[in-house]
Formats: structure tokens, sequence, C-alpha cells
């Protein structure tokens, strides 16, 4: 049985949301990383030769840490302003699609909003994808993964990505400097890698069957609701099929 966070009479003070297949029913980084080859004019098979080396090296074991360093590699070189100007448009079309957005998690975080909470995205995707999203739901703050730019370029390095225990460091970072208790702070998040955020705060949430997740908040009284693609009505997105160009 799902739990709802306005079961509690006592609102939290800040939530904060994972973003892939958790408040999205995708993973933004390889939806829009297929986007932008396309709007670059690149081939279908350059995208699937940089999406499936990142999948082999991550199926032989090398961390996350690392294939998400490799990721942001792909993006050396290319100007701030159309890495922004294709997050935007990406975003839009996912949106037109119907499906994008999760519909449990995204009135979980309306009712926070609603309550006075203070809304954080937490994810290793980037500002890109993640800006439009903030403004559509009315985030208030985005903890992500920062490539670094110089002189209007993306270098291709990230210093920290936000993942595993990083989203649980900038989690405590966060309360600490808004002088919240995580006794009135939730989580939600889909995967094993999130427990750390979901150890971070005092109401938990598990979106989906992660049994690690699942494990945890039923032994601190949590909650749960539905994954991507478990709830009725909501479907799964087919896979990226891009516009033949006109």
């Amino acid at each position: 049985m799902s739990v709802w966070p306005d079961s509690s009479n006592d609102p939290v003070e800040i939530a904060f949301f994972d973003v892939d297949e958790t408040l999205i029913t995708v993973k933004s980084m390889f939806r829009f990383l297929e986007f932008h080859y396309r709007e670059r004019g690149l081939p279908p098979s350059a995208y699937d030769e940089a999406a499936g080396a990142l999948r082999r090296r991550s199926a032989a074991g090398v961390s996350r840490l690392v294939t998400n360093r490799e990721y942001y590699r792909l993006y050396a070189d290319r100007p701030r302003s159309e890495l922004f100007a294709h997050g935007r448009a990406w975003f839009d079309a996912e949106l037109a699609g119907g499906t994008l957005l999760h519909p449990p998690v995204v009135s979980a975080l309306r009712r926070h909003r609603a309550q006075g909470a203070l809304i954080v995205l937490v994810s290793g995707s980037f500002r890109p994808c993640l800006e439009p999203l903030a403004e559509l739901l009315g985030a208030d703050e985005i903890l992500c993964s920062e490539p670094e730019y110089v002189d209007g370029r993306c270098t291709g390095q990230v210093d920290r990505p936000v993942i595993g225990v990083q989203k649980g460091r900038l989690a405590r970072t966060l309360m600490r400097r808004r002088a919240v208790s995580p006794s009135r702070a939730a989580a939600y998040a889909d995967h094993a890698s999130d427990l750390d955020l979901l150890r971070s705060v005092g109401r938990p949430f598990a979106v989906g069957d992660d049994m690690v997740l699942g494990a945890h908040v039923g032994g601190v009284g949590g909650g749960t609701l539905p994954g991507v693609g478990r709830t009725a009505g909501v479907s799964r997105p087919a896979p990226w099929r891009p516009t033949p160009a006109r």
C-alpha cells in the first residue's frame, strides 16, 4: 500500500526528489544525448556507439562514478548556450509526448509545495535537462552534476558527479544551511544507489520495488509510491524516435 506525504499532520520543511525514473519516466541523460546528437546532425550510429560504450562499461562492473564522468566527456568543446538550448527543446518535445512526468511522485511534490516545503531536485543529470523541469514544477533548488565551462564551452570535466553518497552529502549540507532537522525532511528515489539520500532524511519514500530502498523504508517507517510503468494508466514512453528532417 502506498503512503502519501499528506498522511502526516506535521508537514515537512524540505523535500528532495530524485529525477530519472522518479519524477520523470525516462533516463534524462541518455534521452538528451540522443536528442543532442540529432540536433547536431550526427547519424544515429553516433549515439548508438556512445551509449553502447557506456552501457557496456557499466555491465562490466565499472562504477557509476566513472561512467558518469565519461558521459560528460561526450560534451567536450560544445558551447554552453547550445547545450541549454537543446535541453529546453528536448524537454519540450518529451513533455509533448504526454508520458514524461510520473504522476504519483509529481502529486507528492505538489502536496509538499502546497504545504510550504522547499522543493529540491537531486540528480546525476545536469542543468540543461533539469532547469526546464524545475521551472515547470516550481522546484526551488537543483543539486546536480555540474560540468565545467571555460570561455562558454564545456570542457567535459565534472569534479563530483551527484550520484550515490554524494546525493546524501549534498542533502545534509543543504539541511544544515537551512537549519532544517532531518526529521522535518522527506526524500523520494527509485534506485539502490539513492539509499544515502533516503538515509539522510526522517521521511524517506521508495518509488517502485527496489529491494534495498524497500528494506530501508520498511525498517524506519517510511513510505512507498508506485514505480514507473506500475501506475494504472501510466505507461513508459517508447524509445526515442527522431523526427525525420524536413
